[in-house]
């Protein structure tokens, strides 16, 4: 199977899994994706968030998505109990559908880690 048609069936199971435990079947998009990773590095996924906050635990997890592909490193746990990253290297200027493709493939790659997709 070609790398795009691979990472295509895998967004999919990753889609369809969080979709149908999250949204009742709902498909979520991307940020809302990216928004439950950051919850669950958080460890909090029981409270109610604030805007701001919303972004921070977007943030969280554009972090630790991008960790393994060296752009960032987790620094230390806040008195709050939230994560912090330096930055390691600045990423690239992509194009927004290079930048898709990246995220997607992070997510994939977490998500395989965490034996929930193969």
């Amino acid at each position: 199977m070609a790398r795009d048609e691979q990472l295509k069936a895998r967004w999919e199971l990753v889609v369809g899994f969080l979709s149908t435990r999250f949204a009742d079947g709902d498909i979520l998009d991307l940020d809302a994706i990216i928004y439950l990773i950051g919850v669950q590095e958080l460890g909090k996924p029981n409270q109610k968030y604030k805007k701001d906050e919303k972004l921070n635990l977007m943030h969280i997890a554009i972090c630790r998505l991008l960790e393994p592909y060296g752009y960032y490193e987790f620094e230390r746990f806040d008195d709050e109990g939230w994560p912090h990253y330096t930055i390691k290297e600045q990423l690239p200027a992509l194009k927004a559908g290079e930048q898709s493709v990246l995220m997607k493939e992070a997510i994939v790659s977490y998500f395989m880690e965490r034996g929930i997709i193969e």
